[in-house]
């Protein structure tokens, strides 16, 4: 599976710091994109809800952020590569690539692992028991479900140089989305020179729809895959602009702490891939970071925990706050990791963990309405976590 990080902006070359901190220093690449419509999609949606404002590209942004260029200057980023859109590119690119991400797309439906396996790129089938696994548990996910070509990206490298000691260039393409003022910029870090494409496929079934997205690389004239990026369009059966307008009242209403979370959700559902930014999804960024507790100002972090002390006085360490829709509820549950000092057994972990939802809902008790449940996940460095859930009324 190639890896690498993607930073993208509206015009304004912005580096992620929290993406490049998830990614890491990945020697091999990956593309994404961002859908083509999506500017008009999200106005529409919004509108329809009633929350157009603030759409326009161009708003400030509040996210700690670093500029593109001086991240070029340390990464040796190459001059900008060829982005071509679906609305762009010659019919026999934008069918062929779509006719190989759809039968993909099929294999993954059929969970045929061995077909996807003959189908990628020599280098990443060599060991393809990580994906065997991601492709086995996503085909339950989408085997009833109707798959539709969403989008198509022609990424073309061929003209990048390696550099003296044979080293792989990065990568910069910028797409303009719809000949607007929106654009959807990728960084790609090492990449060989080629053809790249990128592809998204739903797989709709009208309970829970499912988005595939493939890279494809370009061998001996084949569109290879190298890349697969399974995520779900719903969570706890409303989408990703549903929990965005929800955020935004909720951010009307002072409850920031239920706001920020679920700015998360929404991110996570709209967004394709951990690595893709977009012009809209800056703007959701931004909101989430205006409407962030001034605890969570700063982000929460191992280094900038957040602490809060229960009523016993024992302080609780929370290293990272989130969401999960893993058990399926009628409502999504908060994610807290808790930093300890060691485990110990099951039975005084598992009271540790309560007691910290405890202390959790205490000090901010408008989360027990719009979740169903917190999960708390013990970690010790070096040791596997200990994690529990429990229900909003089993916490007392």
């Amino acid at each position: 599976m190639l890896r690498g990080v993607v930073r993208v902006s509206a015009r304004r070359c912005l580096i992620f710091r929290e993406h490049a901190r998830k990614v890491g220093t990945a020697t091999a690449a990956m593309a994404a994109l961002f859908v083509l419509d999506w500017q008009r999609f999200v106005e529409a949606r919004m509108q329809q809800t009633g929350h157009r404002n603030g759409l326009m590209a161009g708003a400030m942004m509040r996210i700690k952020i670093g500029l593109l260029a001086a991240g070029m200057l340390v990464a040796g980023v190459a001059s900008a590569e060829v982005c071509t859109t679906q609305s762009q590119m010659t019919a026999t690119d934008r069918d062929a690539l779509a006719a190989v991400a759809r039968g993909l797309a099929a294999k993954v439906q059929a969970n045929d692992v061995s077909g996807l396996q003959a189908a990628t790129a020599a280098e990443y089938a060599k060991d393809f028991s990580g994906i065997g696994t991601v492709v086995g548990s996503t085909a339950a996910k989408v085997k009833d479900g109707t798959l539709t070509v969403e989008q198509v990206y022609l990424l073309d490298a061929t003209q990048l140089k390696r550099g003296a000691d044979g080293s792989l260039p990065d990568a910069q393409f910028f797409c303009s989305l719809n000949k607007s003022m929106a654009e959807a910029d990728f960084l790609i870090p090492g990449l060989a020179p080629g053809r790249y494409g990128f592809v998204i496929v739903d797989a709709a079934d009208g309970n829970s729809p499912w988005r595939l997205s493939f890279l494809l690389r370009q061998d001996q004239g084949q569109w290879a895959m190298a890349g697969f990026y399974p995520k779900p369009l719903t969570a706890a059966g409303h989408d990703g602009l549903w929990y965005w307008t929800q955020a935004r009242a909720m951010t009307a209403q002072k409850e920031r702490w239920n706001a920020w979370l679920y700015y998360q959700q929404a991110e996570s559902l709209l967004i394709p891939a951990n690595f893709i930014q977009s012009t809209h999804l800056e703007k959701l960024k931004s909101e989430a970071s205006a409407a962030a507790p001034p605890a969570l100002s700063e982000g929460v972090s191992a280094d900038a925990p957040l602490v809060v002390k229960g009523p016993n006085g024992v302080e609780y360490h929370f290293t990272a706050l989130g969401v999960d829709d893993s058990l399926a509820k009628d409502k999504i549950d908060i994610t807290a990791h808790l930093k300890v000092d060691q485990l110990g057994d099951p039975l005084a972990a598992r009271k540790r963990n309560s007691d910290a939802m405890v202390a959790l809902l205490a000090a901010y008790p408008e989360m027990r309405k719009p979740f169903h449940g917190v999960w708390i996940v013990a970690e010790v460095p070096g040791q596997n976590p200990f994690a529990t859930e429990q229900a909003m009324s089993e916490i007392h």
